[in-house]
């Protein structure tokens, strides 16, 4: 399976894995009690898509070797916009995720809520633009590749 950076001594959780991801655990790994602000996005698999009804599960796939390092660059440029960032969190799911399940996760903590809820936001979108990270719909009588797919873009020094 694709590699984990555990949080061992470090301040950022990354992470590429066929398990499943606990948004409660990645809540209260990022809290702590200097941080007023903790703000987290779970992305889960919806039973639609673009032009599709009935979806019952996305097959994930990634540039394992590229991932990692664009979460890490995506995790520093945050610190860089937000300094006061605490913790942080990016996960994301290769594999099969079914309808329900969250196949993404990213928290964030802060000292105050604009910054937790502005650094959380970038990171999502961030991840959305520049991970290398493939999805192939699957419902009742097919499956395909997902006609949302964009090209990669390089991490935004930036948010919005």
């Amino acid at each position: 399976m694709a590699p984990v950076i555990d949080p061992v001594n470090g301040s950022d959780w990354l992470a590429l894995t066929d398990e499943p991801l606990s948004y409660a655990a990645a809540l209260e790994w990022v809290g702590g009690p200097g941080w007023g602000g903790v703000v987290g996005f779970s992305g889960l698999v919806r039973d639609h898509a673009e032009g599709r009804t009935g979806v019952t599960a996305i097959d994930y796939e990634a540039y394992d070797e590229q991932v990692l390092p664009r979460f890490r660059e995506l995790a520093d440029a945050t610190r860089g916009q937000w300094p006061a960032v605490g913790r942080i969190v990016v996960w994301h799911r290769v594999g099969r995720v079914e309808t329900g399940e969250s196949s993404v996760v990213v928290a964030v903590s802060s000292p105050h809520r604009a910054e937790a809820f502005a650094a959380c936001r970038y990171l999502i979108d961030g991840l959305k633009e520049s991970a290398p990270i493939w999805k192939r719909e699957h419902w009742p009588g097919g499956s395909d590749w997902s006609p949302a797919a964009r090209s990669i873009q390089p991490v935004r020094a930036e948010g919005p």
